[in-house]
């Protein structure tokens, strides 16, 4: 079985899913879930705090955990908040640590202001440097989205284009393979064909470097966005040699090969 292994619900101050919704969707796909909420120690964006108890979070779900749902957490990264994340980490025992990348230089990524007078190799420069920099620093299970900048980059064309960042983007992989990080594959681009493109030879690369887990996500927000383009990725992994893991209690499980 498959595990949807990104999501948010009404734990992450940007989502209103409900866990029961969650749940019922999934089952009707056929999916396991990890739900990973959001922590981001000191951000706040469009005046949401991106905080949650993990007591209460633990308390609330951990009668539905099972066999179909693991609970986990999505860290932002920043050289700033490690020791808090460090801390969060000690408070609930999570299935699965996901480590994110959302702010550079302390910006927004999802804000066009944070583009504005940029030019796209040197921010995807930083923005890949400051990857490898958390990577290496930080404690996780799982690197997220790495195409992440991408979402609302303004650029004629804000793909990773690997073949301009092959040194930055070899560095956050070598340091994934070495600390036996799995890296993820979400599934919220992977509608479009020049994304799937460009990504290829990033994974690629993680395999030829010695990675061999991935992690799929859709990064859902509400239901209907759960395991969205699963079977694409399920073959754009299996074409690159890579496993498709899900964690629990903080160990991979091969859920396909």
């Amino acid at each position: 079985m498959l595990f949807d292994s990104h999501m948010h619900t009404v734990f992450s101050a940007d989502s209103e899913m409900k866990a029961e919704d969650a749940l019922n969707h999934a089952e009707m796909l056929g999916l396991g879930l990890v739900f990973t909420e959001h922590y981001d120690d000191g951000f706040f964006s469009g005046g949401l705090e991106f905080s949650f108890s993990p007591e209460d979070y633990w308390k609330t779900y951990e009668p539905l955990r099972g066999d179909r749902l693991r609970l986990g957490v999505e860290l932002g990264l920043t050289s700033e908040n490690r020791e808090a994340n460090r801390a969060f980490l000690a408070r609930a025992p999570f299935d699965l640590v996901i480590g994110s990348i959302h702010l550079v230089g302390g910006k927004d990524l999802y804000e066009q202001e944070t583009f504005a007078g940029r030019e796209k190799g040197e921010f995807y420069r930083e923005y890949y440097r400051t990857m490898a920099e958390e990577a290496a620093a930080q404690e996780m299970d799982v690197l997220g989205h790495i195409d992440y900048i991408c979402r609302k980059a303004p650029f004629a064309n804000p793909e990773v284009d690997y073949g301009s960042f092959r040194e930055e983007i070899d560095a956050v992989l070598r340091i994934l393979v070495e600390r036996g990080i799995a890296l993820e594959l979400n599934t919220r681009r992977l509608g479009s064909r020049l994304a799937l493109k460009e990504l290829a030879p990033v994974y690629r690369r993680y395999h030829e470097l010695g990675g061999r887990y991935v992690t799929l996500g859709s990064d859902a927000h509400n239901a209907e966005a759960i395991g969205v383009q699963f079977e694409r990725a399920a073959d754009f992994a299996e074409g690159m040699g890579l496993s498709i893991v899900t964690f629990c209690g903080r160990k991979p499980e091969i859920v396909r090969k």
